[in-house]
């Protein structure tokens, strides 16, 4: 993959940069795609919950195999295609018995590659080979890793993202996230091998306006530009000197969101900000 920068030879691309990743230009495997309808930012009863969201190009949803659960049969990688709903790659798949799936495309896996998944040690660990966390050795990097056995991945799914392994004991095993949190997650839950493709995406600049609203992203307005009557930051740029907060005074930076705390603080050793979790 490499990062081209655009010749300004309009406003549009003075600051253009783009992720050019060799990827399959043909359509989409028919079988693993369905419908997407686009709820603009709006919830099950029609209201605004995610906000500046609408418009932007119609798009098909990819299903992808976030479980792995085809086991000990071997996989070739047919093509590496761009899906418009996610910031990683997708690796088509086409096992020996002739069925097809969509799987999260790793770092350095090219087409032609053979993968599988296995319940049991191997001697040999290749990118993209699926394991239970407890046959996956110690410091290895991980991605689409499971935190429900059988339930699907839901860690590490984005483009460049991976965990790594600590350790495993009492049916545990010990993963370091992104964040630098240190948990704790069922040794039975499933991972793969190596990192999610696409480094390069969070590098990406859309040059324009125009791009942004091509992917659904309507235009904000910072609240401290609004009149008083419209945000509690309103009325100056200076914002009255009040911290950080939704138009209806929910703080924005250091409010607690995360809901059932005490159901998953047991799972977390060290958190994000380095600190340890007291037991007990």
């Amino acid at each position: 993959m490499v990062l081209v920068k655009s010749a300004p030879r309009t406003p549009g691309q003075r600051w253009l940069i783009r992720n050019k990743v060799e990827v399959s230009k043909k359509s989409p495997e028919r079988s693993l795609t369905r419908g997407k309808h686009s709820c603009k930012g709006r919830n099950n009863v029609g209201r605004i919950t995610s906000w500046h969201r609408g418009g932007g190009h119609k798009r098909s949803y990819r299903v992808i195999d976030f479980k792995r659960s085809k086991l000990s049969v071997p996989a070739v990688v047919e093509a590496i295609e761009y899906d418009p709903n996610r910031s990683a790659n997708l690796a088509l798949l086409k096992y020996a018995d002739g069925e097809k799936a969509y799987i999260l495309a790793p770092e350095g896996l090219k087409v032609n590659d053979s993968v599988v998944s296995f319940n049991k040690p191997v001697s040999n660990y290749q990118t993209g080979m699926s394991f239970p966390l407890s046959c996956i050795p110690a410091g290895m990097k991980i991605h689409a890793v499971e935190m429900i056995p059988g339930k699907g991945a839901a860690l590490a799914r984005t483009a460049g993202a991976s965990l790594e392994i600590i350790g495993i004991d009492k049916g545990y095993a010990t993963l370091r996230m992104p964040s630098g949190e240190v948990r704790l997650v069922d040794e039975r839950c499933r991972a793969t091998i190596g990192r999610v493709g696409n480094v390069d995406h969070q590098n990406e600049v859309m040059g324009k306006a125009g791009r942004a609203r091509w992917k659904g992203r309507r235009p904000k307005v910072r609240g401290c530009a609004k009149n008083a009557v419209d945000h509690p930051m309103g009325g100056g740029q200076t914002g009255g000197g009040n911290h950080p907060m939704s138009p209806w005074g929910q703080l924005a930076k250091g409010y607690i969101t995360r809901k059932r705390t005490n159901r998953t603080n047991r799972f977390i050793l060290v958190r994000r900000n380095r600190k340890k979790v007291k037991k007990g």
